[in-house]
C-alpha cells in the first residue's frame, strides 16, 4: 500500500514540475523551451571588466610558458612579439607606461600596435584566450592554463615579475598595472561620448539626424596596385574554414584571377603507388586532429599545401611520419610546426597519402 501511496505521490510531483515548465515556456508559445541552468552556464563564460564571471583557478608564469612554447608559440613566436602570422601581442609598452597606465607610443602615428599596447582592461585578454585559443583547439584549455598563459603574456610586458602566479584572488590588483588601463573610457553614452561634446543618452528612437543631416562620406581608399601583394597573396593566407576568404591579390582590384597555369610533367605530385594510402581515411584524419587549420589539401594557410609538401617529399612516407609526430621548424620558414600527439598508425597513414601526392 504504501508503494501505491509512493507511486502516486511522485507522479503528482512530476505533473507539478510539467506544469511549472509548461507556464515556463508559455512566455514564448511555439518557440523551444526554456534553457536549464546547466546549459546557460554552458555558454556563460565572458568575464567582464570588474571581473564577474572569472572562474577559480591560478597558474604561475613558467607554467604559461611550457603551455605557450607547446601551443601557442607556432603562430605568436617564442616571445609573443612575432607578426608573421597574426599581429604581435607584446611589445611597445614600458615600464613608465605600466606606472602611468597609459602606453606612450600610442601617440606615435608611424608606430606599430601591439595587442598590450592597445587592451585596456585585462578581463579582455583572460577572456578572449580561454573561449578563443588555441588557434586549432578553441577552449580546449582549462581555468588554471589561461591563468597561466595569462601571466606568461603579463610577465613579458612588464606587467609582473618572472615568479609570480595569477589567479582570481589577485588579477584586481594586476589589472592596476596593466599598460594602458587609463586608454579607454566609459563615461560616454555611445559615441562620440560626453568627453567629445555627445549625447548624455544613447539615441535609441534615431532622431538625431532627422533634418539638416551631414552628407553621409564615401570612403575610397585603397590599395594602390604596386602595394596588393606585398606581403604575398591574401587568398592564401586564411584559413579555409567560414564564408570570409582573402581576395586575390595577385590581380589589380576589380579583376577576375588568372585560370591557374596546368601543371608540367616535373612539378606533378607522384602518382600514387600500387596499394598506396587510402585518401579519405587521410583526409578524415586531417580533420580529426586540426591539421587543416593551418594547413589546406592544394593552398598555404600559416603552413604550407600538403600537395606542395607531396611534391618536395615525394615518397619519403617515413621521413614525414617522423616531421609529423616530432614537428620543427626551418623546412618551411621560420614558423615552427608543434610536435602532434596522435597515434604512430594515423601518422604514417597521413604521411603515406602526401607521399603519394595528397590527391583529394
Amino acid at each position: 500500500m504504501s508503494s501505491f501511496r509512493n507511486a502516486v505521490i511522485a507522479a503528482a510531483v512530476m505533473a507539478a514540475a510539467g506544469c511549472a515548465l509548461a507556464q515556463a515556456d508559455s512566455r514564448y508559445p511555439g518557440v523551444g523551451r526554456a534553457a536549464t541552468a546547466k546549459e546557460v552556464a554552458a555558454w556563460d563564460i565572458d568575464v567582464r571588466p570588474d571581473f564577474k564571471g572569472l572562474p577559480a583557478g591560478s597558474g604561475s608564469v613558467s607554467k604559461g610558458q611550457d603551455i605557450w612554447e607547446t601551443k601557442c608559440a607556432h603562430c605568436h613566436g617564442v616571445f609573443g612579439d612575432s607578426g608573421e602570422v597574426f599581429s604581435p601581442l607584446v611589445g611597445g609598452t614600458t615600464a613608465e607606461d605600466v606606472k602611468t597606465g597609459r602606453v606612450a607610443k600610442l601617440k606615435d602615428s608611424t608606430a606599430g600596435r601591439t595587442t598590450f599596447m592597445k587592451v585596456a582592461t585585462l578581463s579582455t585578454i583572460f577572456d578572449y584566450i580561454n573561449r578563443a585559443m588555441p588557434w586549432t583547439q578553441p577552449k580546449s584549455l582549462q581555468p588554471d592554463e589561461v591563468y597561466a598563459v595569462t601571466a606568461f603574456l603579463l610577465n613579458l610586458s612588464g606587467v609582473v615579475p618572472d615568479d609570480f602566479t595569477l589567479s582570481d584572488k589577485n588579477i584586481a590588483e594586476v589589472q592596476k598595472r596593466m599598460p594602458n588601463r587609463n586608454g579607454m573610457t566609459t563615461q560616454h553614452a555611445m559615441w562620440p561620448g560626453k568627453e567629445f561634446g555627445g549625447p548624455k543618452a544613447p539615441d535609441v528612437k534615431n532622431v538625431a539626424c532627422m533634418k539638416d543631416c551631414a552628407t553621409e562620406p564615401t570612403v575610397a581608399s585603397f590599395l594602390p596596385d604596386f602595394a596588393r601583394n606585398a606581403h604575398g597573396n591574401l587568398a592564401e593566407q586564411n584559413r579555409l574554414v567560414g564564408p570570409q576568404h582573402g581576395v586575390d591579390t595577385t590581380v589589380p582590384e576589380g579583376k577576375a584571377p588568372a585560370a591557374p597555369a596546368k601543371a608540367t610533367e616535373s612539378a606533378k605530385p607522384a602518382a600514387p603507388a600500387a596499394g598506396g594510402a587510402d585518401s579519405k581515411a587521410a583526409i578524415a584524419m586531417l580533420t580529426k586532429y586540426t591539421c587543416v587549420a593551418c594547413h589546406g589539401v592544394d593552398k598555404k594557410i600559416v603552413g604550407p599545401a600538403f600537395t606542395d609538401v607531396a611534391r618536395k617529399h615525394a615518397g619519403k612516407a617515413d621521413y614525414l611520419a617522423g616531421k609529423i609526430k616530432s614537428g620543427g621548424s626551418g623546412v618551411w620558414g621560420p614558423i615552427p610546426m608543434p610536435a602532434q600527439a596522435l597515434p604512430e598508425a594515423d601518422a604514417k597513414v597521413i604521411a603515406a597519402w602526401i607521399a603519394a601526392g595528397a590527391a583529394k
